[in-house]
């Protein structure tokens, strides 16, 4: 990788230092979590989170609780080891540019799936024509936006084709959720593939294969012992992890011993009282996950497909929106601190981050300002209150997403500028409704996929985007494209400056929160400190009991 794109991803270090937004241990203290290429110390470990999966199929997902079994079951190209946020070879043995749009892989010989079949260039390029041929609208394949096309020149020579030159993102897409490779024999070619055919199909050649599965309520996983990635070998032969529907259950097992580690997501008010309990220690650090507000600029008041349909009045409320969120409010009443305000599109502390919002939108210093919201609504002529449906997910982002929804609900009718329809939906219907046009307004979080501010903002902001919320700005767009092929870091530090600062204008999104990482820690299970890695990847191999 240039020079770059090393310094963008190095600078998140400081700030995304634990890879999952809540993860209890039960016990006491934290053993060494040394990784070792051993054959693993045996024995089993129970996993509770209150997390949800949309899709074993990478091309049907897009969500931190699908993309935590994929990096168990399947292999990348491309992944980051324990403790970096810098990408290395996985199950390849070498990947480079050998041209400018010429992004050559070559896997390492006689590698298998669990099913016995060959695992080869050819599933490589079947792999990433079907990402670009189902183009699912909840699946990553907008983080595709650079790929042309995929050779397989040999059973184990695979070139990527690039459309433009000097990419400097690619080689961390190749690990992101886009990245996992599939069986060809198994996975359909242009349509998403059942959770149940999958498992079916023991179509897995990551460090784990999956025994046993029930959607949303049980996985049993296995060690691979046929597994030949950077990882290493799994410290533990076998892990079973319960999801929850109702965290409160996942504290109580956390302090009954129920679960060895409980991971995504205690409230803040229960990690709050686990600080108190002297069977865990609870541990703190920042990290890269956002919060925000997503307007569809369709269906939004004044939208493009409303019979009001008015672009300067839509954006009024957009900004009138932003001119009300107390982001301290949030942080403190209803996180205790374990988020932090955030005025940006790019979390603090990555390389080109700038507080675009902050000056544009509230008092100016950050918080914010009623006379200025209603002073933008009266100069666009929009009738107010204006009615808001605003959607939030009531499983997805944790318990506390209740409280933090009704305090901006709050926020905005104290006003007198708003009238908020507050609703939720559980996040598998979300997921889907979310993309349907079904919601004018709704909650999604972020967990990043790599550590580049590029990963804030290309999925979010190209007109082909993950968001699907009918959000064009050629400009923008362009600019995107632009930066992540520009070599020079200071030449590329400014282009992603000018990108918030052109979609701070737009406002498609409203971000107000920065996450703090949470850890519960118990002593007899090892490996702690590789899993609170940089990389924003929670892998069940890094633990063991002690």
């Amino acid at each position: 990788m240039t020079s770059a794109s090393t310094t963008a991803r190095r600078g998140l270090i400081a700030v995304a230092g634990l890879s999952v937004a809540a993860l209890a241990l039960a016990g006491c203290s934290a053993g060494s979590g040394s990784s070792d290429s051993g054959s693993g110390s045996g024995g089993s470990l129970t996993i509770g989170t209150t997390d949800k999966i949309t899709s074993l199929d990478p091309a049907g997902s897009y969500d931190n609780g699908s993309f935590a079994v994929m990096n168990q079951v399947y292999p990348f190209l491309m992944n980051t080891p324990y403790g970096s946020p810098d990408v290395e070879p996985d199950i390849a043995e070498s990947a480079e540019f050998t041209s400018p749009t010429e992004y050559t892989v070559k896997l390492k010989p006689g590698l298998k799936w669990a099913n016995g079949n060959d695992l080869t260039a050819s599933d490589v390029k079947f792999t990433f024509d079907r990402q670009l041929a189902i183009a699912d609208e909840n699946g990553p394949s907008s983080l595709l936006y650079n790929l042309d096309s995929t050779e397989a020149v040999d059973d184990t020579t695979v070139v990527f084709h690039l459309k433009s030159e000097n990419d400097q993102i690619f080689p961390q897409i190749l690990s992101s959720p886009v990245g996992p490779i599939v069986d060809e024999d198994v996975f359909s070619a242009d349509s998403i593939t059942s959770d149940d055919d999958i498992v079916a199909g023991n179509a897995f050649a990551g460090q784990y294969n999956i025994k046993s599965y029930k959607l949303n309520e049980l996985i049993a996983y296995e060690a691979n012992p046929d597994y030949q990635g950077l990882l290493g070998p799994a410290k533990t032969d076998k892990v079973n992890v319960k999801y929850y529907a109702d965290s409160s259950n996942l504290k109580l097992d956390v302090q009954e011993g129920n679960v060895d580690v409980a991971f995504r997501s205690l409230s803040a008010t229960d990690i709050d009282d686990l600080k108190g309990n002297e069977n865990v220690k609870v541990v703190n650090g920042p990290g890269g996950e956002i919060r925000y507000i997503v307007f569809n600029f369709n269906t939004q008041p004044y939208g493009a497909t409303t019979p009001e349909a008015d672009p300067a009045k839509a954006l009024a409320v957009r900004q009138a929106v932003a001119d009300l969120i107390d982001r301290e409010e949030i942080a403190d009443q209803v996180y205790k601190g374990t988020y932090t305000p955030l005025y940006s599109y790019v979390p603090a502390g990555l390389t080109g981050q700038v507080d675009a919002l902050k000056e544009l939108y509230g008092d100016g210093n950050g918080a914010p300002d009623v006379d200025k919201a209603k002073a933008t609504l009266e100069a666009a002529g929009v009738t107010t209150p204006v009615e808001l449906n605003l959607q939030y997910s009531n499983d997805h982002y944790g318990p506390s997403s209740g409280d933090e929804y009704a305090l901006i609900k709050d926020q905005l009718d104290s006003s007198g500028l708003f009238d908020v329809n507050l609703q939720t939906t559980e996040w598998v219907q979300y997921s889907k409704d979310r993309t349907a046009d079904v919601y004018p307004a709704y909650q999604l979080g972020w967990f990043p996929d790599y550590s580049d501010a590029d990963n804030y903002l290309t999925p979010f902001f190209l007109i082909d985007n993950f968001l699907a919320n009918h959000y064009e700005n050629q400009e923008v767009n362009d600019l995107i494209l632009q930066q992540a092929v520009t070599a020079d870091p200071a030449e590329r530090t400014a282009l992603i400056e000018q990108i918030q600062e052109k979609v701070a204008a737009d406002l498609s999104t409203v971000p107000y929160l920065q996450g703090a990482q949470v850890a519960v820690v118990g002593k007899d299970v090892t490996g702690t400190e590789e899993t609170l890695d940089p990389s924003f990847k929670f892998r069940y191999a890094a633990l063991a009991k002690g």
